[in-house]
């Protein structure tokens, strides 16, 4: 036990201190965890931990990714995406296995180990790739999703590699393989092993026609009789015990745990458990992910290393410049140009961490000696370990060109008016205008360079800049303003501003636009008093409307939503008092309990009056 937690101290430790350094310095998360198992690998190896084992545990991270992932992409959505599945991520694996193979034999290797190596390389890192876009807020777009469009056929194509891998096998390294040991790096029990390959096959589609079974019939019926206990960890062990079950169906046929997780994930994006999953499995993958980046790092044998150092350059070297130059060439060929195309080829040319399986595999099957296998696992940890400078190279040269024509200096703002409105989008366009039919003059701030042309030549007068900087404040006559309104579109942008101002200048009144009740809460906690929820007044009309499509007239229903108003604002501040800033709502005891007692005080009240207007005459 003690051992145990010593470990856990340890590792749990090396993150908390490396991550945040990481991140500070704009390395990214999985960097830091990368160098945090580095840094302890000799403590681990001094108390010889097996940081194989512990990777495989770890790996399960990548499964819970790909399961949140399928969540939030629906099947229709998924379809929308055949062609780059096909042609993207078929032709950058077929390519690259031919392009590592074709440099294996002009190093002289066999042409069996030189197509073993093509496929084990062509491989890229599922968990570094879709945990840095994610964190980079590019999951979403043309380059994201064509990156992740490959990673999904990568993971299609393990089935494949494993089935040809055994082909491939030589007969002078069967002692060497069996030595080695006979799992093939599965650590696990594969039930179609020993079937002929049409029953394989049947079985493997069969264990996927049951994940989509189970996520149509199953999982919906499992969850509303579990949400009736009323006890959310129930629910979170349910969440966990599906997504357990169903990576242990696909490792006993063969497949991969992360592509059967993906497609059940995918199978309940339309369900409405579908963020309550989410938002349970997070931590889960979070700290899983975490783990396993470490272990890549601890993983690295230095002394190996050392001994061979200029053959694991050379092969990372190539690697790398043989999938960008692959992934370079059929990106363009698919359209994908500027940015995208760049952040294509740059976030996928290492190797990914199906290549430990593989390689342990080929190993156990006399594909190749373990001498390869020693440097190839080498070099599979450098590539990864290259990865994030590589998303720096992304983040501070290509992206940063790209946008350098899309960048200009704020504009000078020559007049002093008693109103400033920062943002003039779907918000402050309106108030703009409101304001200025009843006589105030104005002066509105807005970054986004493009929105600005367009309203300027409607004859609106908006300069260009950010409003979040002091000295464009400053300029704009904040010294002197009565009001400032603060229509910004981000979260972060509004808490800066309003924060700002209300410590610089407490004589201006700020109205602030709230992205959500949480968003109020916080301002409120900031000293903002005057707050206006974005989607507030919009969701009582529709709650209005919604009244007299069910038999109101115009004044009951006007007179059943003033109602609702006015017992919703007079519980917000009670309710804002408890809130405190950093701590998620639903994990604040005490205003959760004060909202549960505001409830029962007051529903009984506001249904008597809701009676009340019902019972009107029509």
């Amino acid at each position: 036990m003690t051992s145990f937690l010593v470990l856990a101290f340890l590792i749990l430790a090396a993150g908390v201190v490396a991550v945040p350094l990481a991140t500070r310095f704009g390395l990214g998360s999985v960097l830091g965890y990368l160098l945090a198992g580095m840094a302890i690998s000799p403590l681990l190896a001094a108390g010889n931990v097996d940081v194989e084992a512990l990777q495989v545990f770890a790996e399960f991270g990548v499964v819970m990714m790909l399961f949140i992932i399928g969540l939030e992409m629906e099947p229709q959505r998924l379809w929308a995406m055949r062609g780059k599945l096909l042609g993207l991520g078929g032709g950058q694996v077929l390519l690259t296995t031919l392009a590592l193979m074709g440099i294996a034999l002009l190093d002289g290797n066999p042409w069996q180990t030189a197509l073993a190596i093509g496929m084990v390389l062509a491989l890229s890192s599922t968990a570094i790739i879709v945990q840095t876009l994610t964190e980079k807020n590019l999951m979403k777009s043309e380059g994201g999703e064509a990156s992740f469009s490959v990673l999904l056929v990568q993971d299609v194509a393990v089935i494949p590699i494993l089935a040809l891998l055994p082909l491939l096998a030589m007969p002078e390294l069967y002692g060497a393989g069996a030595a080695h040991g006979g799992e093939g790096g599965h650590g696990g029990i594969d039930l179609t092993a020993s079937m002929p390959v049409w029953l394989a096959a049947l079985c493997r589609l069969a264990a996927v026609a049951v994940v989509i079974g189970i996520g149509i019939f199953a999982v919906r019926p499992l969850f509303r009789y579990i949400a009736a206990a009323n006890l959310r960890e129930l629910f979170t062990a349910a969440a966990l015990g599906v997504v357990i079950g169903i990576a242990l169906l696909m490792s006993l046929v063969g497949l991969s745990p992360a592509l059967g997780a993906f497609v059940a994930g995918v199978v309940l994006a339309t369900s409405e458990y579908r963020h309550e999953l989410e938002s349970d499995l997070n931590p889960f993958k979070g700290l899983l992910l975490g783990l396993f980046f470490i272990t890549v790092g601890a993983g690295i044998d230095f002394v190996l290393a050392s001994q061979m150092w200029q053959s694991v350059l050379f092969w990372a070297a190539v690697t790398i410049a043989a999938k960008f130059a692959v992934l370079f060439a059929v990106g363009w060929f698919y359209g994908l140009r500027r940015q995208a195309l760049w952040l294509f080829a740059l976030s996928l040319p290492q190797a990914g961490e199906f290549a430990f399986v593989l390689i342990s595999f080929a190993v156990a099957n006399a594909v190749f000696g373990q001498a390869q296998a020693d440097l190839l696992l080498l070099v599979v940890a450098l590539t990864m370990l290259a990865t994030p400078l590589l998303f720096i190279f992304y983040d501070k040269g290509i992206a940063r060109f790209y946008c350098k024509g899309q960048e200009r200096e704020p504009d000078a703002i020559d007049e002093e008016n008693p109103v400033i409105i920062a943002g003039r989008g779907r918000v402050g366009g309106i108030v703009d205008r409101m304001l200025q039919l009843a006589g105030y003059s104005t002066t509105v701030i807005d970054y986004d360079s493009a929105q600005l042309e367009i309203v300027r030549k409607f004859g609106f007068r908006t300069y260009f800049g950010d409003a979040t900087r002091p000295d464009l404040l400053v300029s704009a006559g904040i010294e002197n303003a009565k009001l400032l309104v603060v229509a910004l579109d981000e979260r972060e942008q509004i808490d800066k501003l309003v924060k700002h101002v209300l410590k610089n200048y407490p004589h201006v009144h700020i109205t602030a636009r709230a992205i959500d009740r949480n968003h109020v809460y916080d301002l409120w906690a900031f000293g903002c008093r005057d707050i206006i929820r974005e989607t507030y007044d919009s969701s009582l009309r529709i709650g209005r409307s919604a009244y007299e499509a069910l038999g109101m007239n115009r004044e009951q229903a006007q007179a059943a939503t003033d109602a609702f108003e006015k017992n919703d604002r007079a519980a917000m501040p009670e309710v804002a008092s408890l809130y405190r800033v950093g701590v998620p709502f639903h994990e604040n005891e005490e205003l959760m309990t004060r909202v549960r007692e505001l409830r029962e005080e007051w529903d009984p009240i506001l249904r008597e009056q809701m009676d009340e207007i019902l019972n009107r005459e029509k």
